[in-house]
């Protein structure tokens, strides 16, 4: 368990030198694995570096890394907000719908709650269900509370919980290109629908 949070860019830099020395390393157990058979190490601006297990709507353990390969288009949410969020994932559907089809069809659309507590699996399926949520382009994700505060401040996502179990947060939109590196992101609600789209597109080369 992670004893502190901290940011991305921090946390790079403490375990820079650590990648270094192990870069060239093979285990015993691969000694007779091709060199290609081993993953290319993320940049040092990739969120597939953050090591949070995340649980989708339909309980599988999911790490960030899983996206790797595919433009992403992601936003922290919770399933209760009666106003933003749904703005939100309306803004998403909207940029989805004005892809290109071959981008759209390889672009994930993902939602990573801050409700540690109400948003279980169970509460995000049904979120899915009500939101109609392609589940070929749509991933929703919870975590721990360490996690989401992690992916947040790594993201510049702002938010706290009232005491009506509400969250006020920040609106933002990030795009992530296909090794998980932030290419864009979109405050505010309603607005920057075509810059969106064209950030997605760039990132699907």
């Amino acid at each position: 368990m992670k004893t502190k949070i901290i940011p991305l860019l921090a946390w790079l830099l403490a375990t820079t030198a650590a990648w270094a020395d192990t870069a060239g390393a093979v285990p015993p157990c691969c000694a007779n694995c091709t060199a290609e058979a081993a993953p290319a190490a993320f940049s040092s601006r990739s969120l597939y570096q953050l090591e949070g297990k995340w649980t989708d709507d339909s309980g599988r353990t999911v790490t960030l890394a899983s996206l790797r390969g595919r433009p992403v288009v992601l936003a922290m949410f919770f399933s209760n907000c009666t106003y933003a969020c749904p703005l939100i994932v309306h803004d998403m559907r909207d940029a989805r719908d004005a892809l290109p089809p071959a981008v759209r069809a390889q672009t994930r659309f993902v939602l990573v709650s801050f409700d540690t507590e109400r948003d279980t699996p169970a509460a995000l399926r049904a979120y899915r269900e009500r939101m109609q949520l392609d589940p070929d382009a749509w991933i929703l994700l919870r975590g721990s509370p360490a996690d989401v505060q992690e992916l947040a401040m790594v993201l510049g996502v702002k938010y706290k919980k009232d005491a009506d179990g509400q969250f006020a947060h920040s609106n933002l939109i990030t795009v992530l290109n296909r090794e998980g590196e932030i290419a864009f992101q979109r405050s505010g609600l309603q607005d920057g629908i075509a810059e969106t789209v064209h950030a997605v597109t760039l990132a699907a080369r």
